[in-house]
C-alpha cells in the first residue's frame, strides 16, 4: 500500500510542511495502544471517535490495543471551514451506543482550546458512564482555555494550524499520511 506523504502541502494557498513524521505517529500509536491494553484490562471500554478529524486515528488505535472492546461515534463541529475555532459547538451526529455503566474513552484528534473536549466530557458524563477518559492524538497545551483532563496524549504541540492524518483544512488534507503545519 502506498501512503500520501509529500515534503510539502499546498492547500487553499497556504503552504504546510512535514511535522509529524508517518513513522513517529505508528510509534506514538503503538505506545497509547500499550497503556490503554494495560489500564483498561477486564473493562470492555468503548471507544467514542469524534468525527470527522479523528477517525483515522482511532481506526489505528483500535488495531493497537488487544482488550475487548466497542466503538461508536458523534460529530461535533466547532471550526466549519475556518483555522480558527468558532467559539461554539454544534452537536451533528449522536451517540447510538448506551452507555450507562461504561467505561467511556473519547478519542479526539486535537485539543486546542478545549471547548470542544469540555462539551463532550460533560456531555459523556449525563449518560452516567462508569468512568470518562480522554485520548487525543495531538494537544495545543498552550491554546488550552477550557478546564478539561485529558488522560493520553500523542504529541503536545505548538498553537500554531496543522493538516493530515484526519486534520481537515476545509474538508481537504484528511488522507496525508503524516501531520503538516503551516510554513511561516
Amino acid at each position: 500500500m502506498s501512503f500520501y506523504l509529500p515534503d510539502t502541502v499546498n492547500c487553499k494557498g497556504d503552504i504546510f510542511k512535514v511535522f509529524i513524521t508517518k513513522e513517529e505517529i505508528e510509534a506514538r500509536v503503538s505506545l497509547l495502544g500499550e497503556k490503554l491494553d494495560k489500564d483498561f484490562d477486564g473493562k470492555k471500554p468503548i471507544f467514542i471517535g469524534i468525527l470527522n478529524g479523528a477517525f483515522i486515528f482511532l481506526a489505528d488505535l483500535m488495531r493497537n490495543v488487544s482488550i475487548p472492546c466497542e466503538v461508536d461515534f458523534m460529530k461535533l463541529s466547532s471550526y466549519g471551514d475556518e483555522k480558527v475555532s468558532s467559539g461554539q459547538v454544534t452537536e451533528l451526529k449522536e451517540i447510538d451506543a448506551k452507555l450507562k455503566g461504561r467505561h467511556v474513552i473519547l478519542v479526539e484528534d486535537i485539543v486546542d482550546t478545549g471547548l470542544s473536549m469540555k462539551y463532550m466530557v460533560d456531555r459523556m458524563k449525563s449518560y452516567e458512564p462508569a468512568s470518562v477518559s480522554v485520548i487525543t492524538l495531538l494537544h495545543k497545551k498552550d491554546a488550552t482555555v477550557h478546564d478539561v483532563q485529558i488522560d493520553y496524549v500523542g504529541f503536545e504541540i505548538p498553537t500554531k494550524f496543522v493538516l493530515g492524518y484526519g486534520l481537515d483544512y476545509a474538508q481537504e488534507g484528511r488522507n496525508l499520511a503524516q501531520i503538516y503545519i503551516l510554513d511561516d
